[in-house]
């Protein structure tokens, strides 16, 4: 098995014994929850070695490093013709033996004039978030970059309450840092208190920069370190 059917694999008995949903599932291995259902129920009649992708020691039909692109096109205009590009990028690997990525098969299908017949989304109004009952509750920190004395762009850092709208803390000085952050902390703690909680951007004062967390870490509980 390769990591990501062996991935697969682990996942899909994760979820037949109810240790995860078919939503937490499709997070982890970054895929729909139609595909995920539908390895979830190889795995359960056929092992773990459903995973294993039956094409791997064959090519498909027809399909050479110079056609490659003639035959998508003929398989979308001839047999996945109701298809939106992306469910037909995944029907290419899951039942042609096409490995490509949707990127490239986007692009070779507008490259022949081929639109999706998916449907454009309704923009939705966006719908602000109802602020915190009481003050205290939530504390919004942030800064802003702008030339707040003329010249050059300063960052004026900022704690503002969430219920109330007033303002607990600035700092200025030349970049976002957290020293910044620590001096609005402290203007904040001595003058309103200690907030129940606060609410950042993901900034990596914030947020550790590290890659993301393995499958193992992510089924394990583990959650995004801070810095």
């Amino acid at each position: 098995m390769t990591d990501k059917e062996m991935a697969r694999a682990v996942v899909a008995e994760r979820l037949i014994e109810g240790e995860i949903t078919i939503k937490g599932a499709a997070e982890v291995l970054r895929l729909s929850t139609r595909q995920v259902k539908r390895i979830k129920k190889k795995v359960r009649l056929n092992g773990p070695g459903a995973t294993v992708h039956g094409n791997r020691n064959r090519k498909p039909v027809n399909a050479t490093a110079g056609n490659v692109k003639d035959l998508v096109v003929e398989l979308k205009t001839k047999k996945y013709t109701g298809t939106n590009f992306s469910h037909f990028a995944e029907l290419l690997e899951e039942r042609e033996g096409i490995d490509i990525s949707q990127p490239t098969a986007h692009r070779i299908l507008r490259g022949a004039g081929i639109e999706s017949p998916k449907k454009k989304k309704k923009i939705r109004a966006h719908r602000y978030r109802k602020r915190k009952d009481c003050p205290g509750m939530m504390v919004q920190l942030d800064a802003s970059p702008y030339p707040w004395l003329g010249g050059e762009d300063l960052n004026l850092h900022g704690a503002i309450d969430d219920a109330s709208s007033t303002v607990l803390g600035l700092y200025l000085c030349k970049e976002e840092t957290l020293e910044g952050y620590f001096e609005v902390a402290r203007q904040m703690i001595r003058g309103s208190g200690i907030p129940v909680s606060t609410y950042s951007d993901r900034h990596t004062i914030f947020f550790s920069p590290k890659d993301k967390l393995t499958i193992e870490d992510q089924l394990g509980g583990k959650t995004e370190p801070y810095t």
